[in-house]
């Protein structure tokens, strides 16, 4: 407590003095609703000190006084609830835009099943965090399908847009909070995954929310807001793997802080015990993707090609072209100055929070099998966003009366670039699909219900499959050979009911990682003719066998020779699934003579 009975967190007597020189405020002052993260507090002799634990405003928190320049509260709320709507117009209109991938399927197929099947699947042979498929499984037992999946994402990514302007106007105010719900509103990283049904928006969502109460439970320590941490946390971590890299950044905040540690202690170690299942999960899938410690491997082997990924991932964040990223940079870099002078501690949260994954890349050992991609790190977008607009509202600041015009006009052009990358990245999300590849993927799919029978045995988890499944449950195959890992291949053959019935293909010419993408496909069948059926559906070849498979060694056989099929008609994915094939085809060969199986990576 200074004499001017002013108290500034931890900053002692020094600082509340300086602090104190430059900003004249008469006592006594109450309105700590919107006060910034690490902004002094004004109280009264007689009250509790806001840093004591008996539940003071002081830490952590964004219940800190206004800035001279903040945007008032209700025009805040507006702002928000705009950039919400916006978002949720947007991906309700284009729902339906994207073609649906055998990503998004997966955890419909999966899903189908029991409860219990699902957590056996998820947990100990696929690995990974299991919360994305049981809300796949609600989806599908309650009778939706993809659509009804897809909207559940752009709900959750709506719902970001607000949780993520919350955690920022408790960083850096409600001004740089607003101008970054709208960066982020128009972000490719957000709108695609609001209509990609798969579990990023939930991960931005749950990663946001564990942020914010993280800041809470250090701001009023008492035990229900360590408890709803840890509810957070957990929901994080069950949603993705890469929710270990937000836990780790929330524990070094912590230790750099030294604040409450008792009870964070308590709490983090409630997380540890309780994460449990997911910790092995992910243990089982970094198993599968050849992922360990050391660095170099096959993708990201070298500093330099972690740090051309990490611009990558900001692209994605905000406008990717390489005449554009370095001015977006350079704002960040203004907003990051900004923090420094006006609340260290966010800024110390946002260096932690990036430094976390750089040096778990840079250390990591990634398989040809791993994909590091963008969306892994969507933890990380209101971190972007928020030093981007705060470099936006410096500028504002800095101009004078013509700086809000400037920073208007940037803060447009900002926006209309993220759309025009987004666009650049997914046309489709935009443009739509081919009327003709939705009909030919609708009779596709119509003539596999109608003609499957309950043995087939799929290859992948192809969209085509999907309505059979939907429409046709007494007939629809619970067998199914995953792509590109060996391991579970093999093990679907092996588990299966014998003998195994037809083996089931699909290649489509029109997927966009084909080597020449087109919406017709010739009528060809694999070596021996006889063995097989073939019909086309615009761009769709399915290749059935025309009787059944029998064995594991039989069908590997066949596959074989429809993936060599499929490296004939310059199908992309023929190349990684025919190695898969011999792969599995080689375990089984080695399992059946005795000798040990070998190596994924082999």
């Amino acid at each position: 407590m200074h004499g001017d009975r002013k108290e500034y967190g931890r900053d002692g007597p020094l600082a509340a003095a300086l602090a104190g020189f430059r900003r004249r405020v008469r006592h006594p002052l109450k309105p700590l609703e919107n006060m910034t993260f690490r902004a002094p507090i004004l109280v009264e002799r007689h009250e509790n000190q806001a840093s004591s634990g008996g539940g003071g405003d002081s830490l952590a928190g964004p219940e800190v006084m206004p800035r001279r320049d903040d945007i008032a509260p209700r025009p805040f709320v507006a702002g928000i609830a705009g950039c919400a709507a916006a978002v949720g117009a947007f991906l309700l209109f284009r729902l339906t835009a994207w073609p649906p991938h055998e990503d998004e399927t997966l955890a419909l197929f999966v899903g189908y099943g029991s409860l219990p099947e699902l957590l056996d699947t998820v947990l100990g042979e696929r690995g990974g965090a299991p919360l994305h498929f049981v809300l796949a499984w609600a989806v599908a037992h309650a009778g939706g399908g993809l659509p009804e999946l897809r909207l559940f994402s752009a709900l959750l990514a709506v719902a970001s847009v607000p949780v993520l302007a919350v955690l920022v106007a408790r960083l850096a105010g409600r001004t740089v909070a607003l101008v970054a719900a709208v960066l982020a509103s128009a972000s490719w990283i957000l709108l695609f995954h609001g209509v990609y049904a798969r579990m990023y928006s939930l991960f931005l969502l749950t990663s946001a929310l564990s942020y914010l109460a993280l800041l809470r439970a250090l701001q009023r320590g008492r035990r229900r807001d360590w408890a709803l941490w840890v509810v957070a946390i957990l929901a994080t971590v069950a949603t993705h793997p890469y929710g270990a890299l937000v836990l780790v950044s929330q524990g070094i905040f912590v230790l750099a802080r030294r604040e409450r540690m008792r009870e964070a202690t308590r709490a983090f170690a409630c997380v540890a015990l309780a994460g449990i299942p997911f910790w092995y999960t992910d243990l089982v899938l970094a198993g599968r993707f050849e992922v360990g410690v050391g660095g170099g491997g096959d993708r990201l082997g070298s500093p330099l090609s972690v740090l051309a990924h990490l611009g990558q991932v900001a692209g994605d964040f905000t406008v990717g072209w390489l005449v554009v990223l370095p001015a977006v940079l350079a704002l960040a870099a203004v907003g990051a100055r900004r923090l420094l002078r006006e609340g260290r501690s966010s800024l110390l949260l946002t260096a932690i929070v990036f430094a976390v994954p750089t040096v778990m890349l840079v250390l990591a050992r990634l398989g040809d099998s791993t994909s590091p991609e963008s969306r892994h790190l969507i933890f990380a977008l209101p971190f972007v966003v928020m030093l981007v607009a705060g470099g936006l509202v410096e500028l504002a600041d800095r101009l004078g009366s013509r700086g809000p015009a400037l920073a208007g006009l940037l803060l447009t052009l900002l926006v209309v670039g993220e759309l025009a990358w987004a666009y650049e990245r997914t046309p489709p999300l935009f443009s739509g699909e081919e009327a003709a590849r939705v009909e030919a993927r609708e009779a596709a799919s119509d003539w596999l219900a109608r003609t499957g029978r309950p043995d087939d045995v799929l290859f992948g988890y192809e969209p085509v499959y999907l309505r059979g499944w939907e429409h046709s449950s007494g007939r629809r195959s619970r067998t199914v050979v995953p792509r590109a890992d060996a391991k579970l291949a093999l093990g679907a053959l092996t588990e299966a009911s014998r003998p195994l019935g037809r083996g089931v293909w699909v290649f489509d010419a029109a997927e966009n990682n084909n080597f020449s993408p087109k919406l017709t496909i010739p009528r060809r069948l694999p070596y021996p003719p006889g063995e097989f059926e073939a019909k086309t559906f615009g761009p769709y070849l399915i290749v059935r066998t025309t009787g059944p498979s029998r064995t594991p060694e039989r069908y590997l056989d066949r596959a074989s020779q429809v993936m060599i099929l499929g490296k004939s008609l310059s199908i992309g994915d023929a190349d990684v699934n025919f190695v898969t094939v011999r792969r599995a085809a080689y375990r089984l060969e080695r399992s059946d003579s005795g000798a040990p199986a070998p190596s994924a990576s082999r």
